[in-house]
C-alpha cells in the first residue's frame, strides 16, 4: 500500500484525483500507477484500470487469477468490473467510499453472485492517510473555486 499512496501523491500533484494502484503477482510489482483522467483526457484512465491493462501487457494474459491490487480509494464500479473480468484475486483498498464505492460502499460487484469471478476484498488498510490524501486535494479544488468565482 505505501507504493500506492506514492502513486497516489503523484496524481496529486499533477492534478489528478490522487488515487494510486499497484498490482503485485508472486511477491513482484507488475504495474504501478496512478489517476490520469486529466492528462490522458480519458474519463477510464483510472489508476485501477491502467494497473490492469498493463499488467496484462507485461504478462502478455488478460487473465490476472494470482494478482493482487492495492488501491488507495474503494474501486468505483468500472475499475471493480475490469478487476472481475480479468479474474484479479484479491483487491486490497485504503479509504472507503460509501457514496460511489464497488467493494461494498454502495454496492459490492467485486463479490456480485451473479458473476462469474469474486474477489477476496480487504478495505481500510491505511485508510485515515488515503482519505486524508482525498480530503486534502478536495479541500484545495474547493479552494481555487471559490477564489476564481464570479
Amino acid at each position: 500500500m505505501e507504493e500506492a499512496l506514492r502513486q497516489a501523491r503523484k496524481a496529486g500533484a499533477k492534478g489528478e484525483v490522487p488515487v494510486g494502484a499497484v498490482l503485485v503477482m508472486g511477491g513482484r510489482i507488475v504495474a504501478k500507477t496512478h489517476n490520469q483522467v486529466e492528462e490522458l483526457k480519458d474519463a477510464t484512465a483510472h489508476a485501477e484500470m491502467l494497473a490492469v491493462t498493463a499488467a496484462a501487457g507485461e504478462l502478455e494474459d488478460w487473465r490476472l487469477t494470482e494478482a493482487t491490487v492495492y488501491v488507495t480509494k474503494e474501486p468505483c464500479p468500472m475499475c471493480a468490473g475490469a478487476m472481475v473480468l480479468s479474474r484479479v484475486k484479491r483487491v486490497v483498498y485504503g479509504a472507503a467510499d460509501p457514496k460511489g464505492g464497488a467493494a461494498g460502499g454502495a454496492l459490492n460487484l467485486l463479490q456480485f453472485d451473479g458473476l462469474n469471478h469474486k474477489c477476496e476484498v480487504r478495505g481500510g488498510v491505511k485508510s485515515e492517510e488515503c482519505r486524508d490524501l482525498l480530503r486534502e486535494f478536495f479541500q484545495a479544488k474547493r479552494g481555487e473555486n471559490e477564489k476564481s468565482g464570479p
